[in-house]
């Protein structure tokens, strides 16, 4: 079971122990009422809650009154084996960690116990990267006879090409590429407006979408995004996942694509061809050069790869 379909089926599945269920659903209408927290924050909340206390009841622990850190500690460590995504267990922590305070400040437990708990650290993972001629095959697929397969290119090769993040492909407007300059201007995340070089293939592939693709797709109300949807509208973020999943299936690819690997890719593929990583970073956006040089380190990995085996003393 996947890491969303995991949570949604806790979330229609577990029941608290009633003695412990009725300490979180006090909790909660304290919440809702004080703190104005969203609905699927609460939701979020009372899952994480439920789950804790049959955690806490399996080792016998009977009441919130009766938990001590080592049960704490050990729920913790039960959800890191289970590889919950870190992002999820810091707000698994966090609402445990709210609502003993509360009990705490309500004089209904005399110690919090939570608050030496550490928090949970993010594991920076390598992204996956495809290699040059799985991104060939990508690219190849879309049938550039039909309206949607030029759009599809297009968009395509200017994800990988240029690098761009899912929402800025989603909201690139009509007018800020331009061709003849070889360059588009695009907003990433906080608005921030950057400039980023889109190569002869890109060039070539939107410009063909332009005249061939893009006319056909127009409605009453169009906007002005780049990419249209078949209603005429821009096209959506579930859809620009569609789509590459679609094609890279339609390659023969096997391991798992996603639109930001073809962000990934075009950074590794640059920094493996001796680009500076400080332009990386700038054709990025990433605002910490740290988040770039983690490239490097895929780089690297790949390198090694190679050596190990096609190298005659490398190998066994």
């Amino acid at each position: 079971m996947g890491k969303i379909e995991q949570e949604v089926h806790e979330s229609v599945s577990l029941v608290a122990p009633p003695a412990f269920e009725a300490w979180i659903n006090g909790f909660l209408a304290w919440v809702q009422l004080e703190k104005g927290l969203s609905a699927n924050t609460i939701t979020s909340y009372e899952t994480d809650l439920t789950q804790c206390a049959l955690f806490l009841h399996d080792r016998e622990v009977s009441h919130w009154k009766e938990a001590k850190l080592d049960d704490y500690s050990a729920w913790i460590s039960s959800l890191t084996d289970c590889q919950y995504a870190v992002a999820s267990l810091a707000r698994k922590l966090s609402a445990l960690r709210m609502m003993i305070r509360y009990f705490v400040a309500e004089g209904e437990l005399g110690e919090n116990h939570t608050e030496l708990l550490g928090n949970p650290k993010k594991r920076r993972t390598l992204p996956h990267c495809l290699t040059i001629p799985e991104i060939e095959k990508i690219l190849d697929a879309p049938n550039l006879s039909t309206p949607l397969g030029k759009r599809d290119r297009a968009l395509l090769e200017l994800m990988y090409g240029s690098g761009l993040r899912v929402s800025e492909i989603c909201m690139i407007p009509v007018n800020a590429f331009d061709p003849d300059e070889g360059f588009a201007r695009v907003f990433g995340k906080g608005a921030k407006e950057r400039v980023v070089p889109v190569g002869r293939y890109a060039t070539e592939a939107v410009r063909n979408y332009l005249h061939g693709g893009r006319p056909f797709l127009t409605k009453e109300g169009t906007g002005g995004e780049l990419f249209l949807s078949m209603r005429g509208k821009a096209i959506s973020r579930k859809m620009v996942w569609v789509l590459v999943k679609r094609y890279a299936k339609k390659a023969g690819i096997e391991k798992k694509v996603s639109p930001h690997g073809l962000r990934h890719s075009f950074a590794t593929h640059l920094l493996m061809g001796g680009a500076d990583v400080r332009s990386v970073q700038e054709m990025l956006g990433h605002a910490d050069i740290g988040t770039t040089q983690i490239y490097t380190h895929v780089g690297s990995e790949r390198l090694l790869d190679e050596h190990a085996n096609f190298h005659p003393l490398a190998q066994d």
